[in-house]
């Protein structure tokens, strides 16, 4: 085990942080933007720390969530954090997720989450830390590794949500649409309203019918520092109660 130290996220939630599974601006993001409700039965796809099911427990948790990394490391960090937090309703697995588990209940869930690598296989220069090229390059899954995957897993109307750097948009909404999965929302992250998108979240609904519908774009920062969504993503859970 690295040396370690826990992050709280809330009055009760901790997670445990090592130089290698770490977690960014990104996973808050996505966890607002998949809007998970109480309802749900739901899987975080290469979970890293567990950031994401953590986050998610907040408020008005999912009834189950699995939390699903190739990486041993990530999930004993999981683990921890959910013996420290007090936490029974999150599923630590540590499985390869182009094959998944063994008894995997599948086509079961409502919704799957994934903050996938960014970084196409041959893209960029890779991080000399393992953990680090998992995490960011397409070296272990790719993106259509991913939304396969999330087919396997969801029940008919289920949804797919992830991020992504721009430049990838094609490639993950071909990703989708090759595996059963309708992009029916987009949404753009930029720094402020000057400067280009660095992130997109989309959603995926399993079986459904073409149409997109292309939010408003969500700015970082503000005039004084953070942007008001960002804070009110930072500082509380965004589930719902339906």
């Amino acid at each position: 085990m690295e040396e370690y130290s826990f992050e709280k996220l809330s009055d009760k939630i901790s997670i445990c942080v090592t130089k290698s599974h770490g977690f960014g601006t990104d996973a808050f993001l996505l966890t607002a933007f998949s809007e998970y409700r109480k309802k749900d039965v739901a899987c975080d796809l290469g979970t890293g720390c567990g950031i994401i099911p953590l986050l998610m427990q907040r408020y008005a948790p999912p009834e189950i969530t699995y939390g699903v990394d190739i990486q041993p490391l990530a999930i004993e960090q999981l683990e921890m954090s959910l013996e420290k937090s007090g936490i029974d309703s999150v599923i630590p697995i540590c499985a390869d997720l182009k094959e998944l588990w063994e008894d995997a209940p599948l086509g079961r869930f409502s919704l799957v989450t994934c903050n996938p690598p960014y970084k196409a296989g041959s893209a960029g220069i890779e991080s000399l830390i393992p953990a680090h090229r998992i995490a960011r390059h397409e070296v272990m899954c790719d993106i259509n590794d991913v939304c396969a995957a999330a087919n396997k897993l969801l029940k008919f109307g289920g949804r797919l949500c992830l991020c992504n750097r721009p430049e990838r948009l094609g490639d993950v909404i071909t990703a989708m649409k090759n595996n059963n999965i309708e992009p029916k929302r987009l949404r753009f992250v930029s720094k402020n309203s000057s400067t280009a998108p660095w992130l997109f979240l989309i959603e995926g609904k399993k079986g459904s019918k073409p149409f997109m519908k292309v939010l408003p774009q969500l700015y970082v920062m503000g005039e004084n520092g953070y942007s008001e969504e960002l804070e009110r993503i930072y500082s509380m859970g965004l589930g719902t109660e339906d």
